[in-house]
């Protein structure tokens, strides 16, 4: 890890226990490693949970903190409740919930099956809501909690190729806010962060088809493509002392990217690129 990431006291968090969806891959790994370096406890959910206990192993190594794996469908509320009741069981809270289970890939609207459609808006819309409902609960209870979810830049402006993706995210959006107005009663502060482009597995994928992210990159306003520690530390400050009066924010973290995008460089033609790769990835 970079020194210059360091930037928590590493008792900053302690005691607390972190819900983390999403958290062993891509941005996830970033949100993960800030918290445990911030001293929190670990919950670390996805679908794959061999996944989630290597990492939860590996950072419990590292920090001396709690960590527990979990394999969860967030798509599914009946699994995520009982999720969260073995989360509290045995690590107590979640004192802090981080919605990042996300699921997104190209495709035209004009093709979109219903299958698909849903696939995305069942884990990035849904997931968020089943997930934030089974921390209410605890957080209640508490006297107090706070609610992180990842969102995007791309539905601001809108993003051919997806559509899914950008509605999900754009309710996300809303969500965070009219939560953030309904539970304030509860001392629960919601927010959210929408990160810029990012190297991660999804996004290399993407580029496969089609396009150079380098050469994307170099219309960054800053000039570089950000980092997951980046996101997670600003998560950590959003969860921190130092954040009790912000709620229904959304922050993004995108170098100036959304200041000039180039939405025209995703053509109909790099988009039957892109579901050509998805089918044969898929062996479909």
């Amino acid at each position: 890890m970079s020194e210059s990431m360091d930037i928590f006291k590493p008792e900053l968090l302690a005691g607390k226990t972190v819900f983390v969806t999403g958290g062993a891959s891509g941005i996830g790994l970033g949100i993960v490693d800030r918290f445990a370096a911030a001293g929190a406890n670990l919950v670390i959910a996805s679908r794959r949970q061999e996944k989630c206990e290597i990492v939860a192993k590996d950072l419990r190594k590292k920090y001396g903190i709690k960590t527990l794996g979990l394999g969860l469908d967030v798509r599914e509320s009946a699994k995520v409740n009982e999720a969260f009741k073995k989360a509290h069981t045995e690590m107590g809270g979640p004192h802090i919930l981080i919605n990042n289970a996300a699921g997104n890939f190209y495709w035209p609207a004009e093709k979109m099956r219903d299958k698909l459609w849903h696939a995305v808006i069942n884990i990035d819309l849904n997931g968020t809501f089943y997930c934030s409902r089974a921390a209410f609960k605890y957080m209640k209870e508490a006297g107090e909690g706070c609610i992180i979810s990842t969102t995007m830049t791309l539905h601001k402006n809108g993003w051919p190729g997806m559509a899914h993706a950008t509605a999900a995210k754009a309710g996300i959006d809303a969500l965070t806010q009219t939560l953030a107005l309904e539970w304030a009663r509860y001392n629960i502060r919601v927010n959210a962060v929408a990160p810029g482009p990012i190297l991660t597995e999804g996004v290399a994928e993407a580029f496969k088809a089609g396009g150079n992210f380098e050469e994307f990159i170099q219309t960054i306003p800053l000039g570089r493509q950000g980092k997951v520690e980046e996101i997670g530390n600003m998560m950590v400050f959003l969860a921190s002392p130092a954040a009790t009066w912000i709620t229904g924010a959304i922050f993004t973290v995108d170098g100036g990217e959304g200041l000039s995008p180039r939405r025209a460089s995703i053509t109909p033609e790099r988009l039957e690129k892109l579901i050509a790769a998805r089918k044969e990835n898929r062996g479909s």
